[in-house]
């Protein structure tokens, strides 16, 4: 089982549409709904992981998902301006306007790391 949550503050100074739009972007799955000033909902990874390859930063985001593994879950915190033109930078939560916050959850956390960011040799996909 795995499950891909989303959440993401929208600020008095920002368009929640906006807001929405950027995370559609990397997240096109994700159901948002807007409660207590906060965008959430569940996603699936096909587009990040998509994307993550076409900016070819596996690599970084391998480390990222491994680095801030606990257990059968991690996070990842990405960057809300970004986002908003379609690509993956990952930041820290203390982002000025805060980020778009990504915790996984999986029984089987190290396949999940595989299949979305696997280990590259040169830049490219090697096969475990």
């Amino acid at each position: 089982m795995e499950e891909i949550r989303i959440s993401c503050a929208v600020n008095p100074s920002e368009d929640e549409s906006l807001v929405r739009d950027a995370v559609a972007n990397i997240f096109p799955s994700a159901d948002l709904v807007m409660e207590d000033g906060r965008l959430t909902g569940h996603a699936d990874l096909v587009t990040f992981s998509k994307l993550i390859r076409r900016q070819r930063i596996l690599d970084t985001t391998r480390s990222v998902l491994i680095k801030n593994r606990d257990g059968d879950r991690t996070r990842m915190y990405l960057n809300k301006q970004v986002a908003t033109v379609g690509k993956v930078s990952f930041t820290d939560r203390r982002a000025v306007l805060g980020p778009i916050e990504v915790t996984i959850v999986s029984d089987e956390m190290e396949s999940l790391i595989d299949r979305v960011s696997p280990v590259t040799v040169d830049g490219e996909e090697v096969k475990v």
